[in-house]
């Protein structure tokens, strides 16, 4: 009689088994609802802060390409070969950041602070904030062993929202 194969997990459940097991506590998840998402935010405003060079062939276009256009390809690349659905969130969660990140760059353009000053404080107080979670959580993060889980963190929370809706990423 052959044995019955058990299914295999999928690359993108056994990311989310290994990130899970430094997030166990509930102070850490939820400062991890909160950073996380700050975090996405402003890498986002840093990345679209570097200066981009004007290309001629673009014309018109050219104000619609930054460096942070790059990284979201590759990103979110890097998410439809794990699940399409989250990638698809993902590209939908970025979008809604990304509106703000371009109210942020008309407040500088009115006098206020400059979009990389927002976004460096932003990022330096969530990580502080992550990293008082994994105080509480008593574990190392999980990027420490391998950077990718750097990309893991954010659909790790949606797939917790598609979890409550019982749909399958």
């Amino acid at each position: 009689m052959a044995k019955v194969n058990q299914e295999e997990k999928r690359e993108i459940d056994v990311l989310f088994d290994e990130y899970s097991k430094s997030h166990q506590h509930p102070t850490n998840k939820l400062i991890h609802w909160i950073c996380v998402p700050l975090i996405l935010f402003s890498i986002i405003g840093l990345v679209t802060a570097i200066p981009f060079p004007h290309i001629a062939f673009l014309g018109k276009y050219n104000t619609y390409i930054n460096w942070f256009s790059f990284l979201l390809a590759g990103s979110i690349y890097y998410y439809l070969k794990l699940s399409p659905l989250l990638s698809y969130l993902m590209l939908f969660v970025v979008g809604a950041m990304y509106y703000f990140i371009v109210q942020l760059e008309y407040v500088e353009q009115a006098g206020g602070p400059t979009l990389w000053q927002v976004s460096l404080a932003i990022f330096i107080l969530s990580w502080i904030g992550q990293f008082i979670g994994h105080k509480i959580e008593g574990k190392k993060p999980s990027f420490i062993t391998d950077l990718k889980f750097l990309l893991v963190g954010p659909i790790w929370l949606l797939h917790f929202i598609l979890k409550r809706f019982n749909i399958r990423y």
